[in-house]
Formats: C-alpha cells, sequence, structure tokens
C-alpha cells in the first residue's frame, strides 16, 4: 500500500532507539524525510546512520539533532534547524517507577515536563502550520497505563493522563476540518531498554529472579510474546498516513491484547 506520504517531513522524538527509532524507520522507508532528536549524540548519529541506509531506496532525507526536547532551549534549537512539518511523533522516556509516597513536587514536576507539556508545546509549535498546509499528523507515544494504570507507574500514568484528555479535546477542534488529526499509541510491553530496566527494577522489589519474572510477565500476554519496534512503527507510519485521515482522537492501545477490557 502506498501511504501517499512521500516526501513529506517528520518530526521524531526520542529516536535514538526503542519505539521512536521504530517510528522513524518506518516513516523513512516510506519516503519521508525525518529530523530525528535525543538527547544522546552518539546513539543519535548511529540511528541516523541506520536510517541513511533505508534513505538510499526510499529517496528520503534524514537529519538529526542531539537536544533536550524537554527543555525550552532544546525545542528552540530543533525548530531553528527545521521549522515546518508535517508530521509530529511526541515521545519521552517515562519517569522512574516507585511508591507515591516516596514522590515529591519536583518528582511530579519532571514527569509532567517529559510526558506532558513538552508533548503540548511541540504540538503548540507544528500544528498551525499542518492546518495551513491542509495537512498533519500528530503521534503521541504515551503507555497502556493510561488506559490500565499499574501503580508503580504512577508518574508516568498520571502525566500522561493529562496529555491524553488535551488531546482528546484538541484533537475535534476545528483542525479536524483542517486536515489535522491528533492520535495516541498506547504501547504494552514491547522489547526495548525500557522494558528491560523496567523488569530489572521489578526483580530486584520482588525478590524474584530475572529470568522467572521476564517469562511469567511474557505468558501473561496473549500474543506470548512481547513487541518489536518495527511493527509498532508500521502502525505509526499508517497513523500518518493518507488513508488515515479520518482516525482521529484515538486511544490505540498495542499491547498484544494484554489489557482484559471490552472498551
Amino acid at each position: 500500500m502506498d501511504l501517499g506520504i512521500k516526501g513529506k517531513w517528520a518530526l521524531v522524538c526520542g529516536a535514538s532507539k526503542g519505539l521512536g527509532f521504530g517510528c522513524a524507520q518506518a516513516l523513512v522507508q516510506e519516503g519521508v524525510n525525518v529530523l530525528i532528536v535525543a538527547r544522546g549524540s552518539v546513539a543519535l548519529e548511529q540511528a541516523a546512520a541506520t536510517l541513511a541506509v533505508d534513505a538510499q531506496s526510499s529517496g528520503a532525507s534524514v537529519q538529526y539533532c542531539a537536544q533536550d526536547i524537554t527543555t525550552e532551549a532544546g525545542r528552540a534549537a530543533v525548530f531553528s534547524q527545521r521549522r515546518d512539518f508535517d508530521m509530529l511523533v511526541t515521545n519521552a522516556g517515562g519517569p522512574p517507577l516507585g511508591d507515591f509516597h516516596d514522590w515529591g513536587r519536583e518528582d511530579w514536576i519532571k514527569a509532567l515536563d517529559a510526558n506532558m507539556l513538552t508533548p503540548f508545546e511541540l504540538i503548540k509549535a507544528t500544528v498551525d502550520g499542518m492546518a495551513e498546509r491542509g495537512y498533519g499528523r500528530i503521534i503521541n507515544i504515551t503507555s497502556s497505563s493510561v488506559k490500565a494504570p499499574i501503580d508503580s507507574l504512577g508518574l508516568s500514568s498520571g502525566a500522561r493522563s493529562g496529555l491524553t484528555g488535551f488531546v482528546a479535546g484538541a484533537a475535534r477542534s476545528s483542525l479536524a476540518a483542517r486536515g489535522v488529526t491528533m492520535n495516541n499509541l498506547l504501547p504494552g510491553s514491547f522489547d526495548t531498554d525500557r522494558l528491560k530496566a523496567n523488569h530489572q527494577a521489578a526483580a530486584q522489589r520482588v525478590g524474584e529472579p530475572l529470568a522467572s519474572l521476564v517469562e511469567r510477565r511474557r505468558k501473561s500476554i496473549p500474543a506470548q510474546r512481547f513487541g518489536n519496534v518495527a511493527e509498532f512503527g508500521a502502525i505509526c507510519a499508517f497513523l500518518c498516513s493518507q488513508q488515515a485521515g479520518y482516525i482521529n482522537g484515538q486511544n490505540i492501545l498495542v499491547d498484544g491484547g494484554a489489557y482484559p477490557g471490552i472498551y
């Protein structure tokens, strides 16, 4: 299927590895030009080099900017490199696991800055240009914990729920009639460095061998496996496509069937 997005520009955050990289790679394979952003310059340069291989066959352009997108200075540096985008993929690593009794104001402020306020600012900076050109796709990578909260992920689900509420309203504004859609992707357990770190922390917390905990969690997923970044990226690319123009304001759960509810 031709997604009809070749030659457009996408800003993809947290794209040096994991789910953000999967999204960037899927877009590049469709011929989308990308500006990828992450804090770590070494990993980001490696990611850009990998994407450049795909770009050779798709005709896409790959740029990168090593900045902390959660800061005002970082966002200014990104937009000084390129101002206009047809697609925006917001993504930031989740805050640490823990017990809510231990979280103070600063912990909450950091979580809100990264997982709610930064997407707000990125959307605000790009959405009007999208509307003027008559095409825009905004994808926020949030978490399955927005749908089914996990007590140890309270900082993450709290901040991301705020973003979810904002998107629910903004997606249904006058922007929708001007070709701009906003959707959230809610990943479950994907085989990323973040998941591995969470497993290690959980194993230490409950005193269970790591291998045993990982296997138990894998078996709890109806698909009997963890997701991979390529399949996640493909979903993101489709939501950015011409064909997905009637999908708007949705929270799309990608978790191998782990969520047990109906709605």
